[in-house]
């Protein structure tokens, strides 16, 4: 989607609480990714794959000269011979951590397997962004999310074509200083709350 038509969106939801949600969770996702970390995977659920954010990251990441906006697009289904840039499977998440940002796409819940390494990668470091449906678990798996819900006024298109526009916009303000405060936090959390190793 081209400039005018992100701004022509913009101004049809002015008004509303939409701009300042989107530039909120677009300065978190592009807080979140950091130069020379463990990069920014995308994923959604095995039925609804975030092709078109994935390609408009890209287009952002080069506009911005941000390369690490640039997603590794996970996919639930890959096949031989795909391209080596469809190619990334679930297991990729796997090796998420510190440094990693994982950005979820998910209009419902997704299933179990998807959850458990979400919620895996996130206990390992990762920092976990959410643009949902409102599924209360996905939500409390997330560091930042941004929900969709039906009947919100805006569908989970139009709201990714306005995230990815303004991660790649140079205005962002910066990531607040309670944010590094918020993230140790979380990261303490997570280890209370983890079960312990389990010794062979």
């Amino acid at each position: 989607m081209d400039a005018v038509r992100v701004a022509l969106l913009r101004e049809v939801l002015a008004g509303t609480e939409w701009p300042g949600e989107v530039r909120r969770f677009a300065g978190a996702l592009r807080g979140a990714v950091v130069p020379r970390g463990g990069g920014l995977l995308l994923v959604g659920t095995e039925e609804y794959e975030p092709w078109h954010l994935a390609a408009h990251l890209v287009d952002e990441s080069v506009w911005s000269g941000l390369p690490e906006l640039a997603p590794t697009l996970v996919r639930h289904r890959v096949r031989p011979g795909d391209p080596a840039h469809l190619a990334v499977g679930p297991g990729r998440l796997e090796a998420a951590g510190r440094g990693s940002t994982l950005l979820v796409v998910a209009p419902e819940r997704p299933g179990a397997g998807l959850l458990q390494r979400v919620h895996d990668a996130r206990r390992a470091g990762a920092t976990v962004l959410t643009l949902d449906g409102g599924d209360p678990e996905v939500r409390g798996l997330a560091h930042e999310a941004l929900a969709v819900a039906e009947g919100s006024g805006v569908d989970l298109d139009t709201v990714q074509h306005l995230v990815s526009a303004a991660a790649g916009e140079n205005s962002l303000p910066s990531p607040r200083g309670n944010r590094r405060f918020r993230d140790r936090l979380s990261d303490v959390v997570d280890r209370l709350t983890a079960p312990p190793p389990q010794r062979w």
